[in-house]
């Protein structure tokens, strides 16, 4: 029992922060016409999710924390990702029952993959945090760990598209949600400049 307490603990600990990959999946709920039109976006971020804790948890994290150059490049890809990310959310205006800009299955899998995989806080978070701590565990311990944390991703992205659509119905002017794009969008060049500031 303790490798799948301490795998939920852990990954709700580290995805339940406000960040750019929670941000995107919960503003497809909100501004796709419906629920399933939706789960590309978080059917992509949940599978980036399990890709990226399996890789840690099976030796990517010695990989990246042995290559400094290596973590380096990783933080300024995703610093520069981060700002325009906050550009383009900035810009976006939702409206009232307005679904024609509502972002295709394409653009939604190519965001969800960009945000997902060029994120500098989520890639650190899952081979730093979540590759080490699997280390205390083998076998069947570390399967039931990885698991765990993979669950905790799948749910929580399903959760946060469910949530989006709430909000979209109980926001009918679309006001609601041009509010949250604002404080999406500096939270998010928020990060950003933290991050940066963190590599000198």
């Amino acid at each position: 029992m303790e490798p799948i307490l301490h795998g939920i603990i852990l990954a709700f600990g580290l995805i339940l922060p406000l960040g750019v990959q929670n941000v995107f999946v919960f503003s497809q709920g909100a501004t796709q016409p419906k629920l399933l039109q939706a789960l590309p976006a978080t059917i992509t971020a949940a599978l980036c999710d399990t890709l990226l804790i399996v890789l840690a948890i099976f030796g990517l994290s010695v990989i990246v924390l042995q290559f400094e150059w290596l973590r380096i490049s990783l933080m300024v890809v995703g610093i520069l990702f981060l700002f325009y990310m906050g550009y383009a959310i900035w810009r976006s205006e939702p409206k009232a029952k307005e679904t024609g800009k509502a972002l295709s299955i394409r653009q939604q899998i190519v965001f969800a993959l960009s945000v997902s995989l060029l994120n500098p806080h989520a890639i650190l978070d899952i081979v730093g945090v979540i590759g080490t701590s699997a280390l205390k565990y083998v076998g069947t311990e570390q399967f039931l760990f990885t698991i765990a944390c993979i669950l905790v991703s799948w749910i929580w992205f399903f959760g946060l598209t469910v949530a989006g659509a709430a909000m979209k119905r109980l926001d009918g002017t679309g006001a609601l949600m041009n509010i949250f794009n604002k404080c999406s969008s500096i939270f998010i060049w928020g990060t950003a400049i933290y991050i940066a500031i963190g590599l000198r």
